[in-house]
């Protein structure tokens, strides 16, 4: 079994501790690491906001999510270990001045850190991104950037090319590329960096991972989840925002990209930047064949009634909680092969997955009652039950002559490894102290997605592309299908084999 390495100490510095981020994600990535022994007892753990609370009051509520409903006793007492290295500190993370005129709490801020310059220090900027230019610029005022801190952006990047040039300039003045971790947690999930192991390390892969052995990919990120307390934030973004630029992009990346020399960050992320670069721009005339909006309307979910988006949010709105995009790579790998994305909220399951259609067969040689030739897939999961399958044509055994059958080799990851695994936030916080910048986006991939993605908002904005309603508990508009059954395929549903 693999062994969990304890990492160097660091002090980490959650801003924006009180939102739903930190509170359901990053402590609770925080406490697993520690159970395991991973985070070494000299790490402080800060989180801060600008809320009035004592550090026992915050962490009795991050216990909601850390612990669950009913935790064991050795867990309580994990827990009560882990919480006497996590101090709640009231902070601005903007830089303003408090009521009394007071500096907002960076100057206690300051003198809780350890002055060692070479011990790991990572910012985390759990807040909106038209903040983070602020805060970085108040680490700078103060004087905590030292040589070993890093700053961690979550996604998105802003909102648009220009906003997210913006917000990399004010970080960039303050701290150097190499110090700068945008975060997208799905490069932390295992069958996504699994994929790079499937593509570079067999054999049986990489000569037929082009356009002359591979027919189409389908990547698809599902939730049954409508937009909930997020709502405020989802309203000025939409899935194109929300989910393509970031996860999408980034799984196609990975799906798409030539060999690196290596896997070390510069040689991965450089490759992947060639893709958005070759991504073949939608245009006012293609805009109204390739991409399809909706927004769901009332439905059930699991036999439950569920109501529109438009209900949630109290008003009418156009923002589009579905998009299926067909894209193409114009590349020589690539010429020819559609990439089929698509992305929805109160659909009528939660999975995120890729399927490698491959060609058919030259010639069958099966005789016509035996059975229809289905396709070779590889279909790779990342959640839920996080697996690979390849699905083969094999012979049915047994008496009666010649009969086909479509199976899967299936690899799943809960029967396979036995112990539990970090999840992808675990995994990428132990990255950023470790450094590893391989697991996060550079400043070119975020601003040549958005490049990409700003000129597709531009081309439906005319109303070649109109907001369609798709009933909550489906898998979105039926003009969704026209994207394939005009090139003779069909979304494929993993789940029925």
């Amino acid at each position: 079994m693999p062994e969990l390495i304890p990492v160097e100490p660091f002090d980490i510095i959650i801003f924006g501790a009180t939102g739903d981020l930190a509170r359901s994600k990053l402590f609770p990535a925080l406490f697993h690491r520690w159970c395991d022994g991973q985070i070494p007892h000299t790490s402080a753990i800060i989180a801060a906001a600008r809320e009035e609370m004592s550090s026992e009051a915050y962490m009795e509520q991050a216990a909601e999510h850390a612990l669950g409903p009913d935790p064991s006793p050795e867990r309580q007492t994990l827990w009560a270990e882990f919480a006497r290295h996590v101090r709640y500190m009231v902070v601005d993370a903007r830089g303003a001045q408090d009521k009394s005129g007071g500096d907002g709490g960076w100057g206690a801020l300051k003198a809780a850190l350890d002055p060692d310059p070479n011990k790991a220090r990572l910012f985390y900027l759990a807040l909106p991104p038209s903040i983070y230019g602020a805060a970085c610029g108040a680490i700078g005022k103060h004087g905590l950037n030292t040589p070993g801190s890093r700053i961690i952006l979550e996604k998105p990047i802003g909102h648009d090319f220009h906003s997210a040039r913006q917000i990399n300039e004010a970080v960039g003045a303050v701290f150097s590329e190499d110090q700068i971790f945008r975060i997208d947690h799905y490069l932390g999930k295992e069958t996504v960096q699994n994929l790079l192991v499937l593509r570079f390390a067999n054999a049986l892969f990489e000569p037929i991972w082009n356009a002359g052995g591979i027919d189409h990919v389908q990547i698809s990120v599902a939730e049954s989840v409508g937009a909930g307390s997020r709502a405020s934030y989802y309203d000025l973004s939409g899935a194109l925002r929300d989910m393509v630029q970031n996860h999408i992009l980034q799984l196609l990346c990975l799906v798409a990209m030539e060999p690196p020399a290596s896997l070390d960050a510069d040689a991965v992320r450089a490759e992947k930047l060639k893709v958005l670069r070759a991504l073949r721009p939608v245009t006012d005339q293609s805009v109204g064949t390739c991409v399809v909006r909706g927004q769901y309307k009332a439905g059930l979910i699991d036999a439950a009634a569920v109501p529109g988006y438009a209900e949630e949010i109290g008003e009418d709105s156009k923002t589009e909680t579905y998009v299926a995009i067909r894209a193409h790579i114009d590349n020589w790998r690539w010429a020819g092969v559609p990439f089929y994305l698509r992305t929805g909220k109160r659909m009528r399951a939660r999975r995120s997955e890729i399927i490698i259609q491959f060609k058919p067969v030259p010639h069958d040689v099966i005789q016509a009652d035996a059975g229809a030739l289905q396709p070779n897939r590889l279909v790779i999961r990342l959640q839920p039950d996080e697996g690979v399958k390849l699905l083969l044509m094999t012979k049915d055994p047994g008496p009666g002559g010649m009969r086909l059958r479509y199976v899967p080799l299936n690899l799943s990851y809960a029967e396979t490894f036995e112990k539990d695994y970090p999840d992808a936030y675990e995994r990428l916080l132990m990255a950023v102290v470790r450094g590893n910048l391989g697991l996060f986006m550079r400043r070119d991939e975020v601003e040549a997605a958005w490049r990409w993605i700003d000129r597709l908002i531009g081309a439906w904005r005319d109303g070649a592309c109109p907001l369609l309603p798709y009933a909550a508990g489906t898998d979105g508009p039926d003009k969704a299908s026209l994207l394939l059954s005009r090139d003779e395929r069909d979304w494929f549903d993993a789940d029925s084999v």
